[in-house]
């Protein structure tokens, strides 16, 4: 899916666009038990209930793609014979009508997730899409020629509100309470089947984490016994480990800051162009930047190496995983330096009299914790 295609399915979850009839669920304790079911037509609900439910399934279609939206892929095996495929079918082809069939994915989900001794609601939901056509300018047009039949999952955590002061009409007074239990936005959640070319990928699951670096790999193997992708934060441990494996003494400073420049210049690029997909980068792309760095054939090529037998050959990575293109942060003994990711060039290191230094222009304003200060000392000629 790209971020138009889920831009398209966010706008539906709203109570006067989407077909959704009613929200199931379950609410369940920190010792696995399931309190209580939830069964409840939307539109029965008041507006502003309506609105909460959809927005917590929605935001399991928020964050970035390829980061806290992952896509997990079926076999052809599995799509063929599986009971973890036909669970997720069974629920889809009944619109979760079967008490029967959400009960069973229910403890699955229960049996596989592990969430601490904390409470946590699951929620379901089974939309219908009519996806209208497009005209060449990409406007929508009124005939529709596919319909779009879906289930949106989400597992929320559930916990205790915080002691507030609230007004008491009756005593006309204020008093300390407690608001009780609170839904909290999603831990985790998937849409199936994936939205790929406004049409049902039956092969692919949106998976959504709200931690991008973790992603509740026991649920998927569980719910759909397929080998889950790298996390953002594996991602990026696997391609640091592939430029210090590789490069060894030759991964220096400004090395680092190549990439760091230029992949946060991809990053910023993309976003400027507004490209529904995410953005991506190759091995090959990086070892053109060692070689331009100076660092020698056969480590650039090494690297591209590690990068194969880690990431797989030939395959594109998202970039906003491998660097935090935020933040530049140089750590040296006990002291960490941190600089803005436009201005990282202006560390340098140095060796002076076998120390090694980190040295950085100390321009006409320097500050220490806000406080100006001169920079004072011996001035001397190289």
């Amino acid at each position: 899916m790209n971020q138009k295609e889920l831009g398209e399915l966010r706008r539906r979850l709203r109570p006067e666009k989407c077909a959704i009839k009613c929200v199931y669920g379950c609410y369940v304790n920190g010792n696995r038990e399931i309190v209580s079911y939830l069964d409840e037509a939307l539109g029965r609900m008041s507006q502003e209930e309506a609105e909460k439910y959809l927005s917590l399934l929605k935001k399991a279609l928020s964050g970035t793609l390829g980061k806290n939206l992952v896509d997990v892929v079926f076999s052809t095996e599995q799509v063929m014979d599986s009971d973890e495929y036909r669970l997720l079918s069974a629920l889809r082809e009944s619109e979760l009508k079967s008490g029967e069939i959400r009960e069973e994915f229910y403890r699955k989900v229960i049996d596989s997730l592990d969430m601490g001794d904390g409470n946590y609601v699951i929620l379901l939901a089974y939309d219908t899409y009519d996806v209208p056509s497009r005209d060449r300018n990409g406007g929508d047009l009124d005939e529709s020629d596919q319909v779009y039949r879906y289930i949106l999952c989400c597992v929320c955590p559930v916990k205790d509100g915080k002691m507030e002061l609230g007004y008491f009409p009756g005593e006309n007074e204020f008093h300390s309470c407690v608001p009780g239990q609170i839904v909290a936005a999603p831990e985790l959640g998937f849409l199936f089947p994936a939205f790929d070319d406004r049409a049902a990928n039956i092969y692919n699951v949106l998976f959504y984490t709200k931690s991008a670096d973790d992603l509740h790999q026991d649920f998927i193997n569980a719910v759909f016994h397929a080998e889950p992708p790298m996390s953002a934060g594996e991602q990026r441990e696997a391609f640091e480990s592939a430029l210090t494996g590789a490069l060894a003494e030759d991964c220096r400073l400004e090395v680092v800051q190549a990439i760091h420049e230029q992949l946060r210049e991809k990053i910023e690029a993309h976003k400027e162009s507004k490209d529904p997909e995410p953005p991506s980068v190759t091995a090959g792309e990086v070892e053109d930047i060692l070689r331009r760095q100076g660092v020698g054939e056969e480590q650039a090529a090494a690297f591209r190496r590690e990068c194969a037998e880690r990431f797989g050959e030939n395959i594109a990575l998202n970039p906003e995983n491998l660097i935090d293109s935020k933040r530049f942060q140089v750590k040296a003994g006990e002291v960490t330096l941190s600089v803005d990711p436009a201005s990282s060039y202006l560390v340098e290191t140095r060796v002076i009299d076998g120390v090694k230094y980190l040295l950085i222009p100390a321009g006409s304003d320097v500050e220490v914790n806000g406080l100006p200060v001169a920079v004072g000392g011996v001035h001397t000629e190289e």
